[in-house]
């Protein structure tokens, strides 16, 4: 970074900004408001909306408050009724970590969540940035905290020609030249708010920037280019079959998926195996139909199944209302089931 790089002014014109257009979530305490943010609803929605819009979250969050409003009624949850709750967000491995975290917090620490980045990093499922961003919002610790938000709006201050990922140590680097003691979580929201806001991807709005005066990508005429990223390489593709059972009530068999794996422990319709050859061999002897294919994307692989629907009584199945079952169901069960009711 140049040394005559104006810091202290970034800071100030962002936190001015912020206080008049800070965004109202859920989870947030506003710029100003009198006490901190509960530790417990920050961590929550943290890890919400890793890989998650603030717009799809907050249902979601609002759900598992009502629900589970302190971290020892979330220990205490059974881990199938949490994963049914968190049904729909994906990456279930998330609300597994979740459930490890909740009742590390209610064993080891007595229901209170550790006030320091150390010792939040320490708990199981809670990874550098949750860490940092827990300790800056909730304890007002002075902690850098950097998503996919405040790396763009990085880049974009330094024009900084690294490509991601290769460029995230430098980002972060950068990011921590800012971190104070003054206002530390208002400063990790208010980088968060201008980079979703005003420092979008496409069609940044710089003539909204408050920190405009400084941003070396803008002054380079071309801010959108920033940051560089390298080509992601296409993901494969996976095949399956997935079979939709309904019984003479109406009613569609689910089974529970193991708990190690993709979906783990969650229910879902009954499937095959997902890859370039899939068994098609049905779970039972049935009148079988074709209801069509669903798409749907994974993190590391996009997937193609095909819907069979048949009739079927009995078994070792949970027999589930459909509408409930779509409800309930991870969304690419939830598409296969809404295809099935279509044929």
């Amino acid at each position: 970074m140049d040394p005559a790089f104006p810091v202290n002014r970034v800071r100030q014109a962002l936190l001015a900004w912020y206080d008049v257009h800070a965004r109202v979530l859920p989870w947030r305490s506003g710029p100003g408001e009198a006490g901190r943010p509960d530790p417990y609803r920050v961590w929550l929605s943290e890890v919400m909306l890793q890989q998650t819009t603030t717009v799809h979250a907050a249902p979601y969050y609002a759900a598992f408050t009502a629900r589970w409003p302190k971290v020892s009624d979330l220990a205490a949850a059974e881990d199938a009724d949490v994963m049914a709750a968190w049904a729909g967000l994906g990456y279930y491995a998330r609300a597994r970590n979740m459930l490890k975290g909740a009742r590390a917090v209610a064993d080891d620490h007595g229901g209170v969540f550790p006030d320091t980045e150390d010792g939040l990093r320490a708990l199981p499922g809670i990874g550098p940035y949750t860490a940092a961003a827990v300790a800056a919002i909730a304890f007002c610790q002075a902690a850098n905290v950097v998503d996919g938000n405040v790396e763009r709006v990085m880049a974009r201050l330094f024009a900084v020609e690294t490509p991601l990922p290769a460029a995230r140590p430098e980002l972060r680097r950068l990011a921590a030249r800012f971190v104070s003691d003054d206002r530390p979580g208002d400063w990790a929201q208010a980088l968060m708010d201008l980079g979703a806001t005003i420092c979008r991807p496409r069609s940044p709005s710089c003539d909204r920037c408050p920190v405009a005066f400084a941003c070396a990508a803008l002054a380079s005429g071309d801010p959108a280019r920033f940051p560089f990223k390298v080509a992601k390489a296409e993901r494969p593709r996976r095949r399956g079959v997935v079979w939709v059972m309904i019984d003479g009530e109406g009613r569609v068999a689910l089974e529970r998926r193991p708990e190690k794996g993709l979906l783990g422990g969650m229910l879902g319709l009954p499937t095959s195996d997902w890859s370039d050859a899939p068994d098609e061999t049905p779970p039972v002897a049935a009148r079988w139909s074709d209801a069509g294919t669903v798409d749907h994307v994974f993190t590391h692989f996009a997937l193609t199944l095909s819907v069979r629907v048949g009739r079927a009584e009995g078994g070792d199945w949970v027999w589930t209302d459909q509408a409930a079952a779509i409800d309930a169901l991870p969304t690419v069960f939830a598409k296969a089931l809404i295809a099935s009711s279509r044929s």
